[in-house]
């Protein structure tokens, strides 16, 4: 199975939702009491993710609300410098800031966010800010769970999704649970699962999936058995070191191994998952070789220390899946 993708589009990929600041700990192997330096980079799952995908050869854009400031600057700057069209990036003008998230490297699997998120400025984009004429100059919408968790932002997605239906658009969720912006699983759930239902894609960890379904140690199967009845084509569930899984509404089942890599933390591997996953989907690909960038290219950032920098060429997944076949 292959996903049909326009091709008379201007943007393979447009996401829409959060990005922010990340400040990643330089010094490693402390807790963050102890660190005293650094790192800025862009930040937020779906800038990420279009960063990810400009890096790999792909015309994405983005849809989001930037603050009125130095931070909101360089966000645009950074994201505008690597590819990404900002066009359509909004400049808040009622004084909210960027999320800032700090990050602590205790080790490589002690890694934590602290992050500063009250009245962030990507969660204030109005439904009127999102424009139905960008929306379909591309072959895929890419929504994030976290926008989500607030209005206007909700609404803003909420629209979003139902221009890009209504424009032959495909609709990819990329779950990207945090649960420091929900004021319940119960509203996670509710929200989550009207967005999953209406996708054409959905993408999370094992974990996440059972936060879109209220519940603990859920099951593959019952997963895409209740999302197959609704719009999704394709789910595509993580499980960290034991690799992946890409479920088709025709009853085709794929699996993709994680590779080892020198781990240095453990963010930004979701993201980078998803934008080379895309990147295959939208070059033709098949959906096992699909699995095959997306777990290289997580392999990749995990051993860098940012995330939206730390996003790999396409000649780096292909050299490090060259080298996995030799071995």
């Amino acid at each position: 199975m292959k996903i049909e993708l326009r091709s008379d589009r201007e943007f393979d990929v447009i996401a829409i939702g959060r990005a922010c600041i990340d400040l990643n700990a330089v010094e490693y192997n402390r807790p963050m009491e102890q660190t005293h330096t650094f790192s800025k980079y862009v930040g937020g799952s779906p800038a990420n993710i279009v960063i990810g995908g400009a890096k790999l050869g792909l015309r994405t854009g983005f849809i989001g609300k930037i603050s009125d400031d130095q931070h909101g600057r360089f966000i645009e700057q950074y994201m505008r410098s690597v590819g990404v069209d900002t066009s359509n990036m909004v400049v808040d003008r009622e004084g909210h800031k960027t999320g800032l998230a700090f990050t602590e490297i205790k080790s490589p699997t002690e890694c934590s966010i602290l992050m500063y998120r009250d009245n962030a400025a990507d969660l204030f984009l109005h439904p009127s800010e999102v424009l139905e004429d960008y929306i379909r100059r591309s072959k895929i919408l890419l929504v994030s769970g976290t926008a989500l968790a607030q209005s206007p932002s909700r609404e803003a997605v909420l629209k979003a999704i139902r221009l890009a239906k209504q424009g032959d658009v495909k609709v990819v969720f990329e779950l990207d649970y945090r649960p420091y912006t929900w004021t319940s699983t119960d509203e996670t759930s509710v929200y989550y699962s009207l967005v999953a239902e209406q996708s054409d894609i959905v993408i999370g960890t094992r974990d996440e999936f059972d936060v879109m379904e209220n519940s603990f140690g859920g099951r593959n199967e019952t997963t895409i058995e209740t999302l197959f009845k609704h719009a999704p084509e394709l789910v595509v569930i993580k499980h960290g070191l034991d690799g992946s899984y890409a479920y088709t509404r025709s009853g085709e089942v794929f699996r993709g191994e994680a590779y080892q890599a020198k781990v240095l933390k453990t963010f930004g591997a979701g993201d980078s998952y998803a934008a080379a996953f895309l990147y295959a989907l939208i070059r033709n690909l098949d959906i096992a070789t699909a699995l095959k960038y997306a777990s290289a290219s997580a392999a990749i950032v995990v051993s860098r220390h940012s995330s939206s920098d730390a996003m790999p060429k396409i000649e780096e997944i292909e050299r490090l899946l060259e080298l996995h076949v030799s071995h």
